[in-house]
């Protein structure tokens, strides 16, 4: 009989941590997905990985403080795991920003459908293109095997190793930078090229209006440096899950 509450707080524990890591990544975690659905998602993924996980008859006579404590444990994993998933992410997002800004258009503004808030047309177009090749290459299917994985290293009912997941978080967020600046590189190299052909044109003839033309030669550029990068981005869908298997504690 001691079995069965044992069993509904694993499930309880379980829950926590898949609720937390679906939250907090950027897909799963969007409002344009109804709460019904995300619901069922993430009852049925925690009955699946409760009904494997090993479970100790004394698991539920615990004071009530110290359930609190575990539970609150599983929040703080599931949200550090997404939260680094999240800084991955964005470097697409933050890459089709520089690019945008060197485009000239960074005072028009589109309805991003992940947030409901309002963003710049490059970088969601760019982030679009990447949700769709990383659906392509199974990318759902890596962050089931990171919530298992999860389970074997950080077993429920465990206190969260605080300062390593701290860690990894930083590490995550001065990684973002980095990985943006290397995915826009070849593209502000070609922004520059042309920034110097009409700094030089305009010595040649300075009757021309310079400003007047380079305004839709960075609009153009641009997109066709956008996509002649398009294979670069599919390359990035193959880093993504080397980049979360050196970021997360595991």
């Amino acid at each position: 009989m001691e079995f069965l509450p044992a069993k509904i707080f694993i499930f309880i524990l379980v829950l926590t941590r898949v609720s937390a890591f679906f939250l907090a990544i950027p897909i799963f975690g969007s409002p344009s997905i109804p709460a019904q659905i995300r619901a069922a998602m993430v009852m049925i993924l925690a009955i699946f990985f409760s009904i494997f996980l090993p479970v100790s008859p004394a698991m539920h006579d615990r004071p009530p403080i110290e359930m609190i404590i575990m539970i609150s444990s599983e929040a703080l994993i599931g949200l550090m795991m997404g939260l680094i998933v999240a800084c991955v992410f964005c470097v697409i997002k933050i890459a089709g920003e520089m690019v945008e800004r060197e485009m000239g258009l960074t005072l028009s503004e589109v309805l991003d459908p992940m947030t409901g808030e309002s963003g710049q047309p490059v970088a969601l177009l760019l982030e679009m293109f990447f949700i769709l090749l990383f659906f392509s290459a199974d990318g759902h299917l890596m962050f089931l095997r990171m919530m298992h994985k999860s389970f074997a290293i950080f077993t429920p009912g465990v206190l969260a190793d605080v300062p390593a997941m701290t860690e990894a978080v930083l590490n995550a967020t001065s990684v973002i930078l980095i990985a943006s600046l290397r995915l826009a590189a070849p593209m502000f190299g070609a922004f520059l090229l042309l920034t110097i052909t009409l700094a030089v044109l305009a010595r040649i003839t300075p009757e021309m209006d310079i400003l007047f033309i380079s305004l839709p030669m960075k609009v153009a550029l641009g997109f066709m440096m956008l996509a002649v990068a398009a294979p670069v981005i599919n390359d990035f869908v193959a880093e993504f899950a080397d980049w979360m298997a050196k970021l997360l504690p595991m």
